[in-house]
């Protein structure tokens, strides 16, 4: 933030001196309906501009720095950064995805790379650094870092509807490991319940099953294999309901 206050403060002192002759020289123009940005916004708001004087235009143009200049320069940042973190997390390879510090060649030279959580920490205003958070909490996940997975994966708030149950049923993956599976089933129900479909709705609600079989609470159990057997039946996962029930039955003796 301090680029964007450093920008959005330069000819600060002739401010108000600037929007006077500005107001002036549009006083008499009709509003052009072409008009876009800025100029669109001066327009309809020409008083508000006139009373709030240079620090308006501060305001603006903080805001224009900050969503056309240095957040798009941040993210083509950490879109490059990381790529190499994603390379080692698809060989399985989480420590090194998760931490950096492997040197690689690159058409500047060697570097080290920076990990998900260095990428995180370092670009969490964008989109790609909230990304790395997931990546994160999936790594910390394998390492048996369970904690650290929830605290990173909570912290995925992007609009990709995919990778938002994934992150929260990964949550309740985590908890199980710790053997909270009332927190588990709570977050597979969630997952499940998350723009409902015929993929990750059947998968968590098994998950939701699984948890509570650790509890050795039979009934529930059956009850998310009935739904999926009623909701889900055409799908591989509720074709496999019976079976599932008639197991679960007979460990219960129900």
């Amino acid at each position: 933030m301090a680029e964007t206050k450093d920008e959005s403060t330069i000819e600060n002192v002739d401010a108000n001196e600037q929007v006077e002759e500005i107001i002036e020289e549009q006083e008499e123009r009709v509003i052009d309906p072409n008009l876009q940005g800025i100029q669109l916004f001066y327009e309809k708001n020409k008083k508000m501009v006139q009373y709030g004087g240079g620090g308006l235009l501060v305001v603006i143009a903080a805001f224009v720095f900050w969503n056309f200049k240095y957040l798009p320069e941040k993210e083509a940042e950490a879109g490059n950064e990381i790529m190499w973190a994603q390379k080692f997390f698809d060989i399985d390879s989480f420590s090194i995805a998760l931490n950096g510090n492997r040197m690689v060649y690159t058409a500047d030279g060697q570097k080290p790379i920076m990990g998900f959580d260095a990428v995180a920490d370092e670009y969490g205003m964008t989109k790609t650094g909230t990304l790395a958070n997931y990546y994160a909490g999936i790594c910390y996940l394998r390492l048996g870092k369970y904690d650290q997975a929830i605290e990173r994966l909570e912290k995925y708030n992007l609009d990709d509807e995919m990778i938002a149950r994934m992150a929260t049923g990964l949550i309740g993956d985590a908890y199980v490991e710790q053997g909270k599976t009332d927190e588990a089933i709570k977050y597979y129900l969630k997952a499940a319940d998350m723009k409902v479909n015929n993929f990750t709705t059947p998968y968590f609600l098994k998950k939701a099953s699984f948890a509570y079989e650790l509890k050795a609470n039979y009934s529930e159990a059956i009850n998310m294999y009935e739904r999926l057997e009623k909701e889900y039946g055409s799908t591989e996962l509720g074709k496999e309901a019976d079976r599932n029930i008639a197991r679960l039955k007979a460990l219960g003796n129900l």
